[in-house]
C-alpha cells in the first residue's frame, strides 16, 4: 500500500540531527508495520504536490510551525487536495497542523487558543463516539503536544473521538476514511524535550515550558505513539482490503 506523506513543516535547523517530519511519519507507521507499506514524501510546503488524490492509496499530513489561518497559497492548494481525497473516500491521517488543516478544509474553523501553548505530555480521554478499534485499557492515551492553535468549530461530518481539558477536539473521525490527532504520536520524548528546550528561549512562556519539561524528564516518562501507530496501520489496511 502506497502512502503519500504531505510534508507541511521541517524541524528547526538546531535539531537537524533528527529525522524530517515526513520521515518521522514514515517511522511512525513502520514502528508497528514491518512490511506492506511504501511511502512517497511530497514537500507541499515548497509547492511539491502530487498530481492527484489517486497518486497514492492513502495519505498523511504532518505538523508545521504555521497557522492554518495564514492561508498561504500552498495551504489553500493543500485544502483543495484534502477535499479531493475526502471525496474519493481515500484514507487519510492528519497530525497537529494536519488535524487542523483537514478540519478547516472540510468546513471547520481553527484559531489561536485563549488557553495558550499546549506542550509536553498530554493525556487524552476517549469519548463514547470512539470506535471499538480505538479502545484502550486506560480509556485514553498520552501523546506529546506542541501547539497553541486549536479547532474552535467542528466540520459537520466529524465526530470527536478523544478530548482533554486543554483540547476539547483532540481527535476527530470523519466517517471511516479520515482520522486526525492534535497531539504528536510521531514525536519521541527526546525530540519533544529538545524542541521545548529550544522554544522556551524564544516562543513558549517559561511558566508553561518548565512543568512540561519536568514531566518529560521524569524517570519512566512515556507516550503512546506505538498504540496510535497500530491504529493508523489498521486504519489504512482496512481500506486496502475493502
Amino acid at each position: 500500500m502506497k502512502i503519500g506523506i504531505l510534508e507541511t513543516g521541517v524541524p528547526p535547523k538546531e535539531l537537524d540531527s533528527y529525522a524530517s517530519y515526513g520521515n518521522m511519519l514514515k517511522n511512525f507507521i513502520t514502528r508497528t508495520a514491518s512490511e506492506g507499506f511504501e511511502f512517497e514524501i511530497y514537500t507541499v510546503l515548497d509547492g511539491n504536490f502530487p498530481a492527484s488524490a489517486q497518486a497514492c492509496d492513502g495519505w498523511m499530513i504532518t505538523g508545521s510551525k504555521y497557522g492554518v489561518y495564514e492561508n498561504l497559497p500552498w495551504m489553500l492548494t493543500l485544502q483543495e487536495l484534502v477535499r479531493e481525497i475526502h471525496a474519493a473516500g481515500l484514507p487519510m491521517v492528519g497530525i497537529c497542523f494536519g488535524h487542523q488543516l483537514i478540519a478547516e478544509a472540510l468546513g471547520g474553523k481553527v484559531e489561536k487558543s485563549p488557553k495558550g501553548w499546549g506542550v509536553g505530555l498530554h493525556d487524552y480521554t476517549l469519548t463514547p463516539q470512539a470506535p471499538d478499534w480505538m479502545q484502550t485499557d486506560s480509556g485514553g492515551f498520552t501523546l506529546n503536544a506542541m501547539h497553541q492553535d486549536q479547532i474552535s468549530q467542528l466540520p459537520e461530518d466529524s465526530s470527536v473521538v478523544a478530548s482533554s481539558e486543554f483540547c476539547e477536539y483532540a481527535a476527530l473521525l470523519y466517517g471511516d476514511s479520515i482520522i486526525t490527532f492534535q497531539g504528536h504520536p510521531e514525536f519521541s520524548i527526546d525530540y519533544e524535550t529538545d524542541l521545548l528546550e529550544l522554544r522556551k528561549l524564544t516562543v513558549i512562556p517559561e511558566d508553561r515550558a518548565t512543568p512540561a519539561l519536568q514531566r518529560l524528564k521524569q524517570a519512566g516518562a512515556c507516550e503512546d505513539g506505538a498504540v496510535l501507530s497500530k491504529w493508523a496501520v489498521d486504519f489504512f489496511r482496512q481500506h486496502k482490503s475493502a
